[in-house]
Parts: structure tokens; C-alpha cells; sequence
């Protein structure tokens, strides 16, 4: 994926070690998140290019990064939302709920609680594409990134007190969501 990108550029030794290490290491994180933000397979591996270029482009301030981890997840995340300007809104009906979000199968699962499984999880997913943008984006990374409130306020070039204040209104208004939602359904 990234390597290909990064393969017939020449560095000094040391950056050549340090740059595949980054990408050998972090390559699935900054593909993760820019699928997060893009939702597209294809979008996501340009972007993922992408952002590897430009570690190369600042390859020297990569040796003195203390958390590449945290470094290389802002770039990806730049490089995502950049695309996402660019590329046209792609409206959610139509597309399979179930591609928003990683399903679980299991052998011991019976048919009907998996298609309730399948059906909460697309609930879910389109709750949280609905949230305002600074919702969503701390949603998503810290959801399906995993990354703590400290690493999301770096990626994101924010104080950890908004990351929190963020994380509990999104939580609190998916939560309000989603009752009315199940509410609504018992209801009928």
C-alpha cells in the first residue's frame, strides 16, 4: 500500500530506517482513519498514499517525533478531511448500513439476533454520521481509532478539556437518539 509509494525515494540511512519502520507499524492506523473519514475503499488507500508522502516530504522531523503514533495519525487525518472537501457528498440512502460499521459474527449467534445485530449497528452508524462535525470526528476517533482523549486533541489541534466536553455531548445526544429511536419502534 504505502510502501509502494515510498519505495524508489532515496534517504540517508537513518530515515530510511525510521520511515519504514513508521509505515511497517502505523500503515493500518492511517488507512483506518482515513476510511473512518472517507468511507470508501479506494479514497481510503489514496489517502493513506497520501499522507506517507508527506512523512516523507518531513522525514527529518520524524527522528525528533517522540509519538509517531500520535504525529502520523494528524497527518492522516488532514490528509482525509482535505479529500473529503474535495469529494462530493454521497447521500446515505443506498448504501449498506451494515459497510458503516465492523460486524461481529458469531457461530452461536441465532439468525434474529444477528440481524438485530446487523440492524443496531447500521442504527448506530447513521447517528453517528448525523452528529455535527466536531461530534462526529471525536466519535470516530476515539470509537474506532481508539485513541485517548490527549492523542484526539493533538490530532485534531485542540485543548483535552474540548476533546472530553465533545466526547460527552456526542455521547449524550446518541443516546437521546437512539431511545427515541427505540421508542418510536416499540411504539408501532
Amino acid at each position: 500500500m504505502a510502501e509502494a509509494a515510498i519505495a524508489n525515494l532515496s534517504l540517508t540511512e537513518t530515515g530510511e530506517d525510521a520511515l519504514e519502520g513508521a509505515v511497517r507499524e502505523h500503515a493500518g492506523l492511517v488507512y483506518r482513519i482515513a476510511y473512518s473519514v472517507l468511507r470508501n475503499h479506494h479514497d481510503a488507500e489514496d489517502a493513506t498514499q497520501e499522507a506517507f508522502v508527506r512523512v516523507l516530504r518531513y522525514r527529518r522531523k520524524l527522528e525528533g517525533v517522540r509519538d509517531r503514533k500520535t504525529w502520523l495519525a494528524r497527518i492522516a487525518w488532514r490528509v482525509a478531511v482535505e479529500r473529503r472537501k474535495r469529494l462530493p457528498e454521497i447521500p446515505l440512502e443506498g448504501v449498506e448500513a451494515g459497510a458503516a460499521v465492523v460486524q461481529l459474527r458469531s457461530q452461536l449467534m441465532s439468525a434474529d439476533e444477528s440481524v438485530l445485530g446487523r440492524e443496531m449497528a447500521g442504527m448506530l452508524a447513521a447517528l453517528i454520521s448525523a452528529l455535527p462535525a466536531q461530534l462526529r470526528d471525536v466519535v470516530t476517533l476515539s470509537a474506532v481509532e481508539e485513541l485517548g482523549p490527549a492523542e484526539i486533541a493533538e490530532v485534531l489541534e485542540t485543548s483535552e478539556s474540548a476533546v472530553r466536553s465533545r466526547m460527552f455531548r456526542a455521547r449524550q445526544v446518541l443516546k437521546e437518539k437512539l431511545q427515541a429511536r427505540l421508542e418510536g419502534k416499540h411504539g408501532t
